[in-house]
């Protein structure tokens, strides 16, 4: 079931959103295919260690981050990928790998890569690995007040 805490957010700002069901998936890519959404709107959330400060990089499913791009955008030369035990116990309700874009609602800032602002939607995992949730991304942005930066390319798989 999606993050009670989430969709409370949702609702008391009055935000239309979709869920949905989806096979046990892991990667946002995975994810997106077996939701038949396109990875271009399925929103990764990836954990990153800014000077010591946790935070949220959120990318298209098949991007990868350009660390020296994200380090240049935001003026910061300590940016790393977060350990997993770093948050492991930041998101009582999710499951390890499956937190939601909203650094809001933990106290971290969040970066969005511009090919995810490009987009009228955005879709992302839900605090579980089989189910998602849909929304408009001028709504998203409105209440997480993401720094959209460019700091991401396409994955050649």
């Amino acid at each position: 079931m999606p993050s009670q805490r989430l969709m409370d957010y949702l609702d008391q700002h009055s935000i239309k959103y979709t869920t949905m069901r989806h096979s046990l998936a892991y990667t946002a890519q995975e994810i997106a295919a077996a939701s038949h959404i396109p990875g271009k709107i399925f929103a990764k959330t990836v954990m990153i260690n800014v000077k010591g400060k946790l935070s949220m990089a959120v990318l298209p499913a098949s991007y990868k981050i350009d660390f020296d791009q994200l380090k240049k955008a935001i003026g910061c030369d300590s940016v790393r990928l977060a350990h997993e035990k770093e948050f492991l116990n930041l998101f009582p309700d999710c499951e390890v790998g499956a937190m939601p874009p909203f650094g809001n609602l933990y106290g971290m800032d969040v970066y969005v890569a511009q090919s995810i602002a490009d987009e009228s939607e955005i879709a992302f995992n839900s605090c579980t690995h089989s189910e998602l949730l849909q929304m408009k991304y001028i709504d998203f942005e409105k209440l997480v007040k993401p720094k959209v930066i460019k700091f991401s390319f396409q994955s050649k798989l």
